[in-house]
């Protein structure tokens, strides 16, 4: 049988206690030993030998004196040791104290007693770890920085913003402590939908037959991340193939054992996303954007709304040409053109398609005409966006320029092709905070945009650290159904300096890995050892 650690503890001071106190009347017992043992004095004069001429007097006086000096050391000693006594007794006393505390005299029940209240600690301080981390409730953040990233997953695939030079964006998972790990969750969160409790207001009968029992093949994806002080925070999401709603378990494993947070039912069929795109010009580009917007959104989803608000005059007509085109071909009308007649600004497009919308509530998803997004991904918006609670901003997966990424084939392949997570063929823009899904009020209630910026860059980092220095969860992830592809980027002259300096960095960050930006730097070099190396060979052939 194991013993309580705190038991284990007060016994090891107890003994420690005995010791000391043992050592203490050891040392005093030398001391006392010391001062009775006569004195020897080499100048001292012997009975008889040199100090005859000494009488009785001298002898007694000397006796006397030294009886005196035994007495008030012993007196001293005595009293010395009367004061160890007493606190001897007083340490005793407030061990048994102490030790009453925390074995409870009932009958049979002390070391239960002892036993129970261990483990309620422990239990105590558990929960108090979900409290103090981000799982039920958001906490304030400096900046962007301060945000701990999700990392995301499903049944086989883990999608990480740490690589390094090593790992990639998109892998097995390879340790087999990590896959062992992902399985437990996945079978935990089972565990709590099949087997409900009462807390979780879930019949055993849903009132039509046999509650239905979810299996690993009902797991849609997963997100992950570690407070290091804490412990790491799971989301789960299970669906049935034939069905709508999603199961939503919450999981936190604090350093221990994983612990239940909340098992919910979310219902997503009613819910409609606010598609909002800013847009001034690149027409081509707005083509390639409807034509994955009927493929998902018309075709698939069908819970979608789309708000284009374009900037200025020139190529307005062929925007609303691509619009009418769609609806006629697709019966789809659910869509809005905001015209406004002035500079582009993405801010100002983005909130004027916000207050747009006169419907009331609704979930928005701000997207760039650049952005290839899957009917997945939009489920993970619904998901991980909720009113007043949270908002989700997922990473992005930047695809390269396709002419470096493919430059031995004759042509890139078609866009749909390209849509891979590989190291030298995209990276997650862990630094873009342009793509989200929040809901309108939450928008409207932190002031929306900083309608002040201009031009390229910086209000989505604004909106994003108005998010964090609030209440509100921010929910970020990178996500698999979620692309940006390549365009070629124009950093303008009347930006100011901050901003453009982040055009170039995003420019240079888009164009290709490190690996073939390496063989471009190094073209000439390569061109010589390969007509080198030809020149070499023919000679060789020749002689």
């Amino acid at each position: 049988m194991r013993m309580p650690r705190r038991g284990l503890v007060i016994q090891a001071r107890t003994r420690w206690l005995l010791v000391g106190i043992a050592l203490l009347f050891s040392l005093i017992l030398l001391m006392y030993l010391l001062e009775c043992a006569p004195q020897t004095d080499g100048n001292g004069s012997l009975p008889g030998v040199v100090g005859e001429n000494m009488g009785k007097e001298y002898y007694q006086a000397l006796l006397q004196e030294q009886e005196e000096h035994y007495q008030n050391r012993a007196t001293s000693l005595k009293r010395q040791i009367a004061q160890l006594k007493q606190e001897l007794q007083e340490m005793s006393d407030k061990l048994k104290s102490l030790q009453e505390k925390k074995t409870p005299k009932v009958n049979g029940m002390n070391y239960q007693g002892t036993k129970e209240q261990t483990s309620n600690d422990l239990l105590e301080f558990l929960h108090s770890q979900i409290d103090k981390a981000e799982v039920s409730m958001g906490a304030k953040l400096p900046s962007e920085y301060g945000v701990i990233p999700f990392e995301s997953f499903t049944s086989m695939k883990v999608f990480q913003l740490e690589m390094g030079l090593t790992r990639h964006p998109e892998e097995k998972p390879v340790r087999k402590d990590k896959r062992d790990e992902l399985v437990e969750v996945i079978e935990a969160g089972l565990e709590v939908i099949n087997n409900p409790d009462e807390e979780d207001g879930q019949d055993e009968d849903d009132g039509v037959g046999e509650r239905q029992l979810y299996s690993e093949n009902d797991f849609i994806e997963g997100y992950y991340r570690t407070e290091r002080d804490k412990g790491t925070q799971y989301e789960l999401f299970y669906k049935k193939m034939d069905g709508m709603e999603y199961r939503h378990v919450t999981l936190f494993r604090p350093f221990g054992p994983l612990m239940k947070v909340k098992s919910e039912t979310v219902d997503i069929s009613r819910s409609i996303i606010n598609i909002v795109v800013p847009l001034a010009g690149r027409t081509e580009a707005f083509a390639q954007f409807m034509q994955n917007f009927r493929d998902v959104c018309i075709h698939q989803d069908k819970r979608v709304h789309l708000t284009v608000v374009y900037f200025g005059q020139d190529g307005l007509s062929e925007v609303q040409s691509i619009l009418e085109s769609v609806a006629r071909e697709t019966d789809f009308h659910n869509y809005t053109l905001v015209s406004l007649n002035e500079e582009f600004n993405r801010g100002r497009g983005l909130d004027m398609g916000a207050r747009a919308w006169e419907k009331g509530e609704v979930l928005m998803f701000f997207c760039d005409v650049d952005v290839y997004f899957t009917a997945e991904f939009l489920n993970s918006c619904r998901l991980n966006a909720e009113p007043g609670k949270k908002v989700f901003y997922p990473v992005v997966f930047s695809l390269y320029n396709p002419a470096i990424v493919y430059a031995n084939q004759d042509l890139p392949p078609p866009v749909e092709q390209q849509l891979v997570h590989k190291k030298d063929s995209g990276f997650w823009r862990d630094f873009g905070f342009g793509m989200t899904c929040q809901y309108r009020t939450d928008f409207l209630t932190v002031g929306g945009f900083d309608l002040e910026v201009k031009g390229w860059g910086g209000e989505d980092v604004h909106l994003y650290r108005k998010y964090l220095h609030g209440d509100l969860m921010v929910i970020r992830t990178p996500v698999p159904g979620l692309f940006h592809l390549w365009h070629e980027k124009h950093c303008a002259d009347e930006l100011t300096p901050e901003q453009y300096r982040m055009c170039i960095q995003s420019k240079a960050m888009n164009e290709a890995s490190h690996s073939h930006l390496g063989m471009l730097v190094f073209r000439e070099e390569i061109e010589t050892h390969l007509r080198k190396q030809a020149y070499r060979t023919n000679s060789e052939a020749v002689g």
